[in-house]
């Protein structure tokens, strides 16, 4: 299990990969530019819901099964000057909104020559096999593709536990004005 110091001191402490999605979580909305949109996030329902449950609910925005029209909201939330956290519990959710993520947010500052810049924050998951596996439609690994697609966008695979509080912060204090997608591994909300 990997230890961290805690804080300035030489005590160690035991990480755990939810608890510090949780805390990246927490951190994110410390922020108030930041508001959480996506399925489940207002309501019970993923995995990644246990992770917003100390967030005012004010600050979450939940939306129907609608990854398209969601991811839009996303672009147009982070042109308005917030930072949107957009949740898609996993990837075969978010190939939905694909055109979205790849054509507009991607290639906001392209398209405007520079005059407007997005920074957003787009949650993802490789789906959960154990203990009861979902079937292929839902435990799909689409870093590398979409890595490969984006001009602007950040894709940080979370691999490590110690990886994910560093990788929320530098997506919400990043000044290149990029958007970041960070994918976490939902068999690890578990197991690491």
């Amino acid at each position: 299990m990997p230890a961290q110091a805690s804080g300035c001191n030489s005590e160690l402490r035991t990480m755990k990969y939810f608890d510090e999605l949780k805390r990246a979580m927490n951190f994110l909305a410390s922020d108030p530019r930041t508001v959480f949109i996506g399925q489940a996030v207002a309501v019970p329902g993923t995995a990644m819901s246990n992770t917003l449950t100390d967030i005012d609910a004010s600050r979450l925005i939940e939306l129907p099964v609608a990854e398209e029209m969601q991811m839009g909201m996303t672009t147009g939330l982070a042109l308005a000057g917030l930072v949107p956290v957009s949740i898609f519990p996993r990837w075969n959710f978010l190939l939905c909104g694909m055109s979205q993520l790849i054509n507009h947010l991607d290639k906001v500052g392209v398209m405007s020559n520079d005059g407007f810049s997005t920074k957003a924050i787009v949650r993802t998951s490789i789906g959960a096999e154990r203990p009861l596996h979902p079937q292929q439609q839902h435990v799909g690994d689409f870093t590398e593709a979409v890595r490969s697609m984006c001009r602007s966008i950040e894709v940080i695979r979370l691999d490590e536990t110690e990886d994910i509080f560093p990788a929320y912060e530098r997506a919400l204090l990043r000044e290149d004005g990029r958007s970041t997608l960070l994918v976490e591994w939902g068999d690890f909300y578990n197991e690491k």
